[in-house]
């Protein structure tokens, strides 16, 4: 973790935008209009998918993976000018939001600018023609990092962009040596000292994938060192895994209970159900009561969290990243929770959110997760029923009637337990009278309760 990670980061909430299709327009000026709805979501940081002229040799669909950068000084002029995306930033920051720019430095396209100028700066193959690392990525050319001189030039080109934007979030960050961010971080500090830094990490099989042929990849461990969050792809496998059917909820409980011991202290982790790599959360959590949950628990983990344009209506379609395939508003697909985004915006405002002492358990037999936040003697508490169900499981907290600040209804603990009527629970509440542990024993398979200083119990 960067030293001066600021950990109210984890208040805050990022809303991404593929602005060629975010309208039928597909403008950075279009996108404007848009701004006074994302912002009354609870909007932080609007981050923008890449926004340069993308490469024409080797494109994947009719225009091209934005992913595929061309010229990384300059904007693609099929969404505006410089001056469009100049008075765009204007306007986010007169909501009171930042603005997040994509940052793309692992490759550009085969017939880049660099590529142009200067080919050494680019892994070769045998035959000395530039290529790219995983074999699917044909519409790109990987930047080799052993030359220096690409340091300069791609350090120069974010304090270029860090003196309009508010920070940046980089691709393929774990595959870019730490080294080179962290000498960017600092030299981009003297132009925006307030620039804050989001890298895209790696599912684990990737990592696995690229040092057994030889290659750089960096853990989230060490990618902490020069970014202030990472994305939460260590334990989206497991997710997917128990939504499908094939991974335990005790194994997606523990992934996200070694996350707190593992990573620095103040580590940041960027929360998602989805994003544009991955299909709509709708797509995988079918049950309402279910969805209500998952959006719930996003918000509720400790991290940032990130929406993707759509996610708020329940838009089903995941975007085409390489032909124009505007967001349709209108059509009602899935379930509308911008409600539930409004009130759970309410929520991660509050400072104990921001907080170290951050707690996460849960019951198998109900698949129900239990978390708090803890401040003193004030817990504030959140119960997940990750299938929608009615369910009932024990509480660490006294027994007593507390107001669910979701639906303003009362919950009830009785006895140390909790009925759940498949609505997330998230509520104030006293600590216990005696210091009390949640802990999971993954070797006996099952959540399991030890209470310390209690007896009868």
């Amino acid at each position: 973790m960067a030293r001066d990670t600021d950990t109210n980061l984890r208040n805050k909430v990022l809303y991404s935008i593929f602005v060629r299709n975010h309208t039928n327009e597909g403008t950075l000026k279009a996108l404007e209009d848009d701004l006074d709805r994302i912002q009354e979501l609870g909007t932080d940081y609007v981050w923008l998918l890449p926004i340069h002229p993308i490469g024409e040799v080797n494109r994947k669909g009719d225009l091209g993976s934005p992913y595929a950068i061309k010229d990384y000084r300059f904007i693609d002029p099929t969404l505006g000018t410089e001056e469009d995306f100049r008075h765009l930033v204007e306007e986010i920051h007169k909501r009171g939001m930042g603005i997040i720019m994509d940052v793309v430095y692992n490759h550009t396209s085969p017939d880049s600018l660099l590529a142009k100028e200067h080919p050494e700066w680019f892994y070769q193959d045998r035959t000395g023609s530039p290529t790219h690392r995983f074999v699917e990525w044909t519409d790109v050319i990987d930047l080799d990092y052993n030359n220096v001189r690409l340091w300069d030039y791609q350090i120069e080109t974010l304090k270029y962009w860090a003196t309009m934007v508010d920070g940046f979030r980089c691709d393929c960050a774990s595959m870019i040596p730490i080294d080179f961010w962290l000498l960017a971080r600092k030299e981009v500090e003297e132009v925006n000292p307030t620039c804050i830094w989001v890298a895209e990490t790696m599912y684990p099989d990737y990592i696995f994938e690229l040092r057994d042929e030889g290659f750089y990849a960096a853990s989230d461990s060490e990618v902490y060192a020069a970014f202030d969050a990472t994305y939460d792809y260590d334990s989206r496998s497991l997710m997917e895994g128990y939504l499908n059917g094939i991974v335990s909820f005790e194994s997606f409980l523990m992934i996200k209970q070694r996350q707190e011991v593992q990573y620095p202290e103040n580590y940041i982790k960027l929360r998602f159900l989805e994003n544009h790599d991955q299909k709509r959360v709708q797509t995988l959590v079918k049950s309402e009561r279910a969805l209500l949950n998952w959006t719930a628990f996003l918000y509720f983990e400790k991290g940032m969290t990130l929406i993707q344009a759509g996610q708020e209506k329940g838009i089903l379609h995941t975007t085409s990243l390489f032909n124009k395939d505007p967001l349709v508003w209108e059509k009602k697909e899935g379930i509308d929770l911008t409600w539930l985004f409004k009130k759970l915006e309410q929520l991660k405002v509050e400072p104990t959110f921001s907080s170290e002492h951050y707690h996460l358990t849960g019951d198998k037999d109900c698949a129900s997760l239990y978390g708090y936040y803890q401040k003193g003697e004030e817990r504030w508490v959140g119960i997940f029923c990750l299938r929608g169900a009615d369910a009932s499981m024990f509480v660490d907290i006294p027994d007593g009637t507390y107001r669910n600040i979701l639906n303003n209804e009362d919950i009830f603990v009785e006895e140390g337990r909790v009925r759940i009527h498949g609505m997330p629970l998230i509520f104030k509440a006293k600590s216990p009278p005696k210091r009390s542990e949640l802990v999971y024993s993954p070797y006996k398979e099952q959540v399991s309760l030890s209470v310390r200083e209690q007896t009868g119990v």
